[in-house]
């Protein structure tokens, strides 16, 4: 594989510091790029920075290959990729460079002053900065188009998120061009406008002032406040035990200073920061495993305090319109590890985060009350973040179902947006088609949210559970413009059967584990039309094992057996999009799939079910036998009635509560009834 960014190829990555972060920088790049000879170079003038950060990085590789993350010839050629230099001239040529330096203006930007006569002609200068404007860092380069903040997350090589900020003179495309390329290596880039601190860090340093205050006012300890922000925002580990783990005092001691000026009057170092500072010990923050006992009236005073801090902060953000909404909550749950805000706020209510915020307002001087909480409180409901995203290309809308944390499964809110696009797809005249695709390279659609099926409580409510979603893959079925899904990662259940309701199907090449209906390991079977939509694209005695087994099977499998119609190297999207103008315009064909019964056999051939249950495998066989006898929507309904029949079986009940216990590798203990 090429490493492209906008067409130019990357044959040499530059990282410029030693320290925190620039090691585990340079480690990501090695295990991402390590098969394709592309060499990392991290420059440091410190030779001892530089001594421990080839250090930290081979720690951090070794225990890779213990925990067997890592194969020992892949751990081989991550550490062959790394060079640690002292000489800048080792990035001469580079095409990518993220400068990850200690956060001061101006060394920064003599670093890039410098860089800007050494890299390739056209590369991508980026700053690892986590602060500072764009403008800020780069106002001394005479050419700032490709020039950009990348702001990484603790631990760099492990948090997902990157923020993407680009300046007031980033070229758009180069911005474009990052955000799919983080994209394409595993990480969830967000795009941030230029201000100061960004979207993510006035969060994180904010609670942190917001928990220091409670300590400095006697209400609780430190030791209180980490245990009840857990519970009352979700957070992995308090905010005392993050700082420690991030060892963020020094730059959170100098944000803090400067949001006061940047964003609103509340924001201040604390007493108790600058204490710490001089000091030099870290937080008295609760041990791992530890608890925290706190009286009921004392943590609702906490909850209450982090939760208005929490809620006004957002909400601040998101009036900048420095970030959207949908991308504030994928970086906050994922780069912070804590329940996002919009989400946090529809469990506690529209009206009740506008009380949590005034009464904070009300106790701390200079903290603002953003107007469109009170809208929303106004509305009385919930926050609507989008799962289901759009973007147009050359008159194609593209969808993208973006839920990476769970693979982008299913859940009704995805049905849901996934619906309202197709509406305003359809009523677009301007509009030719659409391509569906999924978040990341690992997944399509993992499948349905295995949790709402531990609610189905009768026959009823199965059955009209896989009616809904019928309907809504028969609205995309004959949604009258062609509609081409590209397969991104692997598809199972609900995502194959998303997959076989487009026109058409094409696939990122070389994937070794395409698509499955894994269903009967869960104990029940297809409820969104596999059991009639496969055997009408691949043939019945085929579907019927790969529905009766679960096995799943590959890209190249899938394009033999007529599954998908084509794997893609390079550009899967616009492979799509020109697929869907060509049809749309009737220089392509796609042929419809049949609606017609199909011609069945008396009864299907024996597969091997192994630990599968017989009595799940009995209703399948006579939706797959029945309803292919039938026309297409004659078959689909009769699923979702056998959908709710399974529903009803104790191997259902046994098979999700295993999923849900011991996850998908555990085979249940079925009892075929």
């Amino acid at each position: 594989m090429t490493v492209q960014i906008l067409d130019r190829p990357i044959r040499k990555i530059g990282v410029i510091g030693s320290g925190q972060i620039g090691p585990d920088i340079a480690l990501y790049f090695a295990k991402v790029f390590c098969a394709e000879e592309i060499p990392i170079i991290v420059v440091d003038i410190s030779k001892e920075a530089l001594e421990r950060g080839r250090a930290k990085l081979d720690k951090k590789i070794a225990k890779g290959v213990e925990s067997q993350a890592f194969a020992p010839a892949v751990a081989e050629a991550m550490k062959a990729a790394v060079t640690f230099s002292s000489d800048y001239d080792a990035l001469r040529g580079a095409e990518f460079i993220v400068e990850a330096a200690t956060e001061d203006r101006e060394l920064k930007g003599k670093i890039f002053r410098q860089l800007a006569t050494l890299a390739g002609e056209g590369a991508i200068l980026a700053s690892n900065s986590s602060h500072l404007e764009p403008e800020a860092i780069f106002g001394g380069l005479a050419d700032r188009r490709r020039a950009l903040v990348i702001h990484y997350f603790f631990p760099a090589e492990r948090n997902p998120v990157v923020e993407i900020v680009p300046g007031a003179d980033t070229d758009p495309a180069v911005t474009a061009a990052l955000l799919r390329f983080y994209e394409s290596i595993g990480k969830y880039p967000i795009r941030v406008a230029s201000r100061y601190g960004y979207a993510l860090d006035p969060i994180f340093e904010g609670l942190f002032l917001a928990s220091a205050l409670l300590v400095e006012s006697g209400v609780a300890t430190s030791r209180e406040v980490d245990a009840v922000a857990t519970r009352a925002l979700g957070l992995a580990v308090g905010p005392f035990t993050a700082m420690n783990l991030t060892g963020g005092n020094p730059i959170t001691n100098v944000g803090l200073d400067h949001y006061r000026e940047k964003i609103m009057p509340w924001f201040r170092s604390p007493g108790l920061l600058k204490d710490a500072l001089r000091s030099g010990t870290p937080w008295d923050a609760p041990k791992r495993g530890e608890k925290i006992e706190v009286g009921a009236e004392k943590e609702r005073a906490i909850a209450a305090a982090l939760r208005g801090a929490y809620f006004g902060l957002a909400c601040e953000i998101l009036e900048s319109g420095i970030v959207s909404l949908a991308d504030l909550e994928l970086g906050v749950e994922n780069a912070l590890d804590m329940t996002p805000p919009a989400r946090l706020m529809n469990q506690v209510g529209a009206g009740e985060s506008l009380r949590l915020v005034e009464s904070y307002a009300r106790e701390h001087a200079g903290f603002k009350v953003a107007k469109c909480l009170h809208e929303q409180a106004a509305r009385g409901a919930p926050w609507q973040v989008p799962v289901v995203l759009r973007h147009d290309v050359e008159q194609v809308a593209v969808l993208t179902f973006r839920r990476p944390r769970v693979l982008n499964a299913l859940n009704q809110e995805a049905f849901d947006q996934l619906e309202r696009h197709l509406d305003a797809i359809a009523r677009d005249k301007n509009i030719a088609g659409a391509v569906i695709t999924g978040y990341g390279t690992k997944a399509f659609i993992s499948g349905a949210d295995v949790g709402f099926l531990a609610r189905i409580d009768s026959e009823e409510m199965g059955a009209a559970t896989s009616r809904a979603s019928n309907a809504t893959l028969a609205r995309l079925e004959s949604l009258g413009k062609p509609v081409v899904c590209a397969l991104n990662g692997f598809a199972f259940g609900g995502g194959n059967e998303l997959a076989m309701a487009c026109t058409a199907r094409i696939a990122r090449k070389g994937l070794k584990v395409l698509a499955a209906q894994p269903e009967p390991n869960l104990g029940i079977i297809p409820g969104a039309g596999a059991t009639q939509r496969l055997p009408r694209l691949i043939g019945l005695e085929k579907a019927a094992e790969l529905l009766r087994t679960g096995r799943p099977i590959s890209g190249t499998e899938a394009l033999r057996l007529g599954l998908i119609r084509a794997e893609v190297e390079g550009d899967l999207i616009g492979h799509a999009v020109r697929l869907v103008r060509a049809a749309a315009a009737g220089t392509e064909r796609l042929p419809a799939i049949e609606r017609g019964p199909l011609a069945v056999p008396a009864r299907l051939a024996d597969v091997q079910l192994g630990h599968l249950s017989r009595a799940v495998d009995a209703i399948l066989c006579r939706a797959i036998l029945e309803g292919c006898r039938l026309s297409l929507a004659q078959g689909l309904e009769l699923e979702s009635r056998l959908f709710g029949e399974v529903c009803q079986t104790r191997d259902m009940r046994i098979g999700v509560k295993n999923f849900l216990d011991n996850g998908p590798k555990v085979p249940a203990q079925f009892v075929h009834a």
